[in-house]
């Protein structure tokens, strides 16, 4: 029988299923991955396999509740991150997504700096379906129209609006759509923010 060591974490609000197969190897099908993404099973936004260390290290794999394979995510990085920094005793972890090397900083409990790398911008790194302005991007959800949009690539594609109406915002209506959006080939992580000064903004994400 192979015991299988997974870990349930949080970050920022959002919750991953940490699978650790350094040691043993353990592969999860896509409807297995659905299955257990649901809410009504045990339930997360993301399923993240770390790999056995590689090059000083260590590989991670992530995927998304509805079984589909991502490039990034910072929040679960960080977990990650936390996790081996827990059972490795140290405070700097590098992990390897499939497209960057992410730098990872222990600062202190419960907090870890993470370098994600550099942002890519162009409609094709994001990537985008068509060549259009990525810092400019209108979205037409049913009979509402968001313009402004800012597009960006940092692991995996992000689109930022910024409101004055931020409390308006049903995120949980509006960001499955947007990110779903035939724009977006790749799908999209969704954000509305209000600056509230120059050093803090408020923010729903999707």
């Amino acid at each position: 029988m192979t015991t299988i060591n997974a870990y349930k974490m949080d970050g920022l609000g959002n919750d991953f299923v940490i699978i650790d197969r350094r040691k043993n190897s353990i592969n999860l099908t896509k409807e297995k991955i659905i299955e257990l993404g649901s809410r009504s099973n045990i339930g997360f936004d993301q399923i993240i396999f770390i790999e056995k260390e590689k090059e000083n290290s260590f590989p991670i794999t992530i995927f998304n509740s509805d079984g589909g394979e991502v490039s990034a995510c910072g929040n679960g990085s960080r977990c990650v991150a936390y996790f081996l920094s827990k059972n490795l005793n140290s405070k700097e972890i590098k992990l390897k997504t499939n497209n960057r090397l992410l730098n990872a900083k222990i600062v202190s409990d419960f907090k870890v700096e993470l370098e994600m790398g550099k942002p890519l911008l162009s409609f094709r790194d994001i990537p985008l379906s068509k060549n259009i302005n990525t810092s400019n991007v209108t979205i037409k959800i049913n009979n509402k129209t968001f313009t402004g949009g800012f597009c960006v690539n940092v692991g995996n594609p992000h689109i930022i609006f910024f409101t004055e109406d931020l409390d308006k915002i049903q995120i949980k209506d509006i960001g499955p759509k947007i990110e779903s959006n035939s724009l977006f080939p790749e799908k999209v992580n969704v954000t509305f923010a209000k600056k509230i000064n120059d050093k803090h903004f408020k923010v729903f994400h999707w």
